[in-house]
């Protein structure tokens, strides 16, 4: 398995919340620290809907991957991949394709050293501990180019992710990822959204991550998520709540709503 630059990861700072140490949390994982759990409760107390959030983000990303498996995609690279924690994309994937390949990437030197413990004497998966704002630097680190073929199709994903990092220019960020892709490759996004939030808990959730190592929450409506697909035809059914991007089961629109936040799947044209 390679971990992609091959730097020592800096020290780690148990004191600042952080979003992917707090987001293991809501998902019931244990690769937090008490200040994590201290942000993560306060979190639920002013959003006492954002378990469900985790959950349904999680959710989507498992049928994403095996929709793209289904295409016949066999190649993966998750942007801001997380700490691992049940239902990861290599082990989604490889329930559809056992030969698919992950290109995991991650900052947090956390998320990283827990995927390097995972992926051990795993051929087919490997972690990078890069910045995705870089995609150059990701696209060219050895755990992605020695991994990934960039002449067949890969699917970019990008779950949970594009809300939380601030970037200039976000469309520009994708569209280097997207142009790096041979045509048939595909784009999977996740964006928080006020749907069925209210006011008070939108501001409530910008007050707990104003302390955290990502302070700056961008929610995004249906149009301004198009954009960011650029490039891409979308599948059916398009922009929606991520509960109701190809659910198992038919779900209501109240329901959907309490996602708060959009999803959607698109491919690049042959």
């Amino acid at each position: 398995m390679e971990t992609g630059t091959g730097q020592q990861p800096p020290r780690v700072d148990e004191r600042t919340p952080n979003i992917a140490r707090m987001y293991d949390y809501f998902l019931g994982g244990s690769a937090h620290f008490h200040t994590d759990r201290v942000a993560a409760e306060e979190f639920l107390r002013v959003y006492p809907g954002n378990t469900l959030w985790a959950q349904h983000n999680r959710s989507f990303l498992g049928r994403a991957v095996r929709e793209l498996c289904e295409l016949g995609i066999d190649q993966f690279l998750d942007l801001g991949s997380g700490i691992p924690t049940v239902g990861n994309v290599h082990e989604i994937a490889h329930r559809v394709n056992p030969d698919a390949r992950v290109a995991y990437v991650d900052i947090e030197p956390v998320a990283v050293s827990h995927a390097e413990y995972m992926l051990r004497g795993t051929e087919l998966a490997t972690i990078t501990r890069a910045d995705i704002r870089l995609p150059e630097q990701v696209l060219n680190a050895p755990g992605v180019a020695g991994l990934l073929d960039f002449t067949r199709p890969v699917a970019v994903l990008a779950v949970a992710i594009l809300d939380i990092i601030s970037v200039r220019d976000p469309h520009g960020m994708l569209a280097t990822y997207r142009d790096a892709c041979a045509p048939g490759s595909a784009l999977a996004i996740t964006n928080g959204a006020q749907l069925a939030m209210t006011d008070a808990e939108r501001a409530g959730i910008d007050q707990v991550m104003s302390g955290t190592t990502t302070p700056h929450v961008t929610f995004r409506d249906p149009a301004e998520i198009r954009e960011l697909f650029a490039g891409y035809t979308l599948l059916d059914p398009g922009i929606v709540p991520s509960a109701a991007w190809r659910p198992a089961e038919p779900i209501t629109d109240e329901a959907a709503r309490r996602s708060n936040g959009y999803a959607a799947v698109g491919i690049r044209p042959s």
